[in-house]
């Protein structure tokens, strides 16, 4: 029996890629071998890669003048790539200024790798009330390198309702927990770019979609792994790229098409936020931590209101452990700030949000009696 999987990354998979997959392991569109045995450069793998970009550009309605990137490292490796090739300075530590929002940890972690290879300042913060909304941010300065935001935030569970105005300085968003969640009018960035666990596929593929006039800026020094225009040039393959997690994606993407495409997906994500969050407005047991105009709609922190530490601390053990048994598993907050969080991308069904909020109505009955 398969569980209902609410882990933040790497997540659940839709079960018909799965079940292609698994079919496909050892033939491959009829080659007789697994994506995980062919060489990246044969004419068997080309049309794997060429198919997952075709539809990540029809799926997100990417401009034609915007380079779609295949890349590793996870989105931690672009907090370093974005400053080096679009901030760095003739020789290291001597860059431009790039403004960065803080709306989380993962916010605060790439403005703090930025700051290594250029003048970063945290335009805006929203750490005095823990991350729990997302902050007024002002204009960047017209020769800035570059904006960057956290346009969904993981562990806290806040996400932008709205876009800043950056004018003519390209806004760069990490978007690895919301990508393809809801519609994104990619024209409005500069830089996109989102590790693939959480609504894309396995770990180990990071997706970089750069508009092409932002290509090709990263000074000698910059090694060439690093570089976009390096790997803008190879078509991904400048070493050899994830075969198999690209497949995935590819899978992942036709399934997302056949079952609608985006618009239909944001449908279905706002019915299941819907759902729990409206069951936490209710409830007498559990809350929402996050101000309600910024609360994301894949990823759901909520927190027993016993206002004890200790014995806060213990339901949520009892909660975590409870659930798990009842197949409703990876239901623990981040380590670095407690509670509970379910995360409800797009494979999730309606049915797992369902099943959650009946196990918690029982499970706060129980615990009030």
């Amino acid at each position: 029996m398969r569980v209902y999987n609410f882990s933040p990354g790497p997540s659940a998979l839709p079960l018909p890629v799965l079940e292609r997959a698994a079919a496909e392991m050892t033939d491959t569109n009829g080659t007789g071998q697994s994506v995980m045995e062919m060489s990246h450069r044969s004419g068997d793998f080309r049309p794997i890669i060429e198919k997952a970009e075709a539809l990540l550009r029809e799926l997100m309605e990417i401009p034609a003048n915007y380079k779609v990137l295949f890349l590793q490292g996870g989105a931690s490796l672009q907090f370093a790539m974005v400053p080096l090739n679009l901030a760095a300075g003739a020789q290291a530590g001597a860059g431009k200024r790039a403004l960065y929002v803080e709306t989380g940890i993962w916010a605060k972690k790439a403005a703090a790798e930025a700051a290594k290879y250029a003048e970063t300042v945290t335009a805006a913060s929203s750490k005095d009330r823990a991350y729990t909304y997302i902050p007024s941010a002002p204009a960047p300065a017209p020769d800035d390198a570059y904006y960057h935001i956290t346009l969904n935030n993981t562990i806290v569970g806040t996400k932008w309702a709205g876009l800043p105005e950056t004018g003519a300085v390209p806004l760069v968003a990490d978007i690895s927990s919301c990508i393809l969640s809801e519609p994104l009018d990619v024209s409005k960035f500069g830089v996109l770019y989102a590790g693939a666990q959480k609504n894309l596929g396995p770990a180990g593929t990071t997706l970089v979609i750069i508009r092409e006039d932002l290509v090709g800026h990263a000074p000698e020094w910059i090694p060439a792994m690093l570089r976009y225009d390096i790997h803008a040039a190879e078509g991904s393959m400048y070493n050899t790229p994830p075969c198999y997690g690209i497949y995935i994606i590819g899978l992942v993407l036709q399934w997302l098409k056949d079952s609608g495409g985006v618009p239909a997906a944001a449908e279905r994500n706002r019915e299941k936020a819907n759902l729990f969050y409206s069951y936490l407005e209710n409830s007498r047991f559990f809350r929402s931590p996050v101000e309600k105009p910024f609360r994301s709609l894949m990823n759901i922190p909520f927190v027993p209101l016993e206002e004890d530490a200790e014995k806060r601390a213990a339901l949520e053990k009892r909660f975590i452990a409870e659930a798990a048994s009842e197949g409703l598993v990876n239901l623990a907050g981040h380590r670095l700030v407690g509670g509970m969080r379910a995360s409800v991308y797009n494979a999730m069904p309606i049915e797992g949000v369902q099943a959650l909020v009946a196990f918690m109505k029982k499970f706060e009955e129980k615990a009030r009696s």
